[in-house]
C-alpha cells in the first residue's frame, strides 16, 4: 500500500538534491493542501525552504504551524532555533523558544545549547555557567560539554580555579589531547604558583595593604 506523505517527502528530497529546490516547495505544498496535519512532510518544507529555496521566513512559519499542531514537538522547536539564533536582533524571540523547550524537555543537551546561545549571542556569562553546570550535572561524563565549560571558564568567568579543575577532568577523561595539555600547562605557569596555589593579583595585593 502507497504510502502520499513518503512519496511526496521522497520527491521533494530528490528534487532539492538536484538542484531544484523551488520543486521540492510546490510538491510538499500540494501534498499538504490535502493533509495540513501532517507534521513530517511540513518539517522538511521548513528546512528546504529556509536551507535550500532561501526563504527563511516561510520556513519559520511552517516551523510555527508545527509547533501549534504539536506544542511539544522539540524537534521543530531546535530547528527554529537554529533558523533564529545567529540574527541577534532576534534573541529575544530565540529565547522565548528555548525557555518553552527547556520547560517541556529538561535535558542535558539542550541545557548545553542553551548555554551556548547565552554565552554567544546575550553575552551572559553568569546564566552561560549555570546552564552549562545544568547539563553537566545529567551528563557528567560529556566530554564536548567539560569543553565548553571550560573555554567560558577560561576566556569570560576568568575562573581559573574552577578551570583548573575542569581541563584536569578534560585531560583523565582524554589523556592523549595534547592542547588540553597544553592549556593546562599555560594556566599553571601563568596563574599558579609552584605550589599550586592561585597567584596573588595586584588588586589582592592591595587590598592586603
Amino acid at each position: 500500500m502507497s504510502d502520499p506523505a513518503f512519496e511526496a517527502i521522497t520527491r521533494a528530497k530528490n528534487q532539492a538534491s538536484s538542484g531544484n529546490p523551488k520543486g521540492a516547495v510546490d510538491t510538499l505544498e500540494a501534498y499538504l493542501a490535502t493533509d495540513p496535519h501532517n507534521t513530517k512532510p511540513r518539517m522538511v518544507l521548513a528546512n528546504i525552504a529556509a536551507n535550500e529555496y532561501g526563504d527563511t521566513e516561510y520556513g519559520l512559519m511552517q516551523l510555527d504551524i508545527i509547533i501549534d499542531l504539536e506544542p511539544e514537538n522539540t524537534d521543530a522547536m531546535m530547528a527554529k532555533i537554529s533558523l533564529l539564533c545567529n540574527d541577534k536582533r532576534r534573541n529575544r524571540e530565540t529565547d522565548e523558544v528555548f525557555q518553552k523547550l527547556l520547560e517541556i524537555a529538561p535535558k542535558a543537551e539542550f541545557y548545553n545549547e542553551y548555554a551556548r546561545f547565552c554565552r554567544n549571542q546575550l553575552i551572559d556569562f553568569k546564566k552561560s555557567r549555570e546552564y552549562y553546570e545544568k547539563a553537566l550535572e545529567l551528563d557528567p561524563d560529556n566530554y564536548d560539554y567539560h569543553l565548553n565549560y571550560t573555554v567560558l571558564l577560561l576566556n569570560d568567568a576568568k575562573d581559573y580555579v574552577k578551570a583548573k579543575e575542569e581541563l584536569e577532568i578534560l585531560m583523565d577523561m582524554r589523556p592523549g589531547e595534547p592542547k588540553i595539555k597544553s592549556n593546562y600547562d599555560r594556566l599553571m605557569r601563568e596563574k599558579f604558583d609552584k605550589d599550586g596555589n592561585p597567584k596573588k593579583t595586584f588588586m589582592d595585593k592591595l587590598r592586603r595593604k
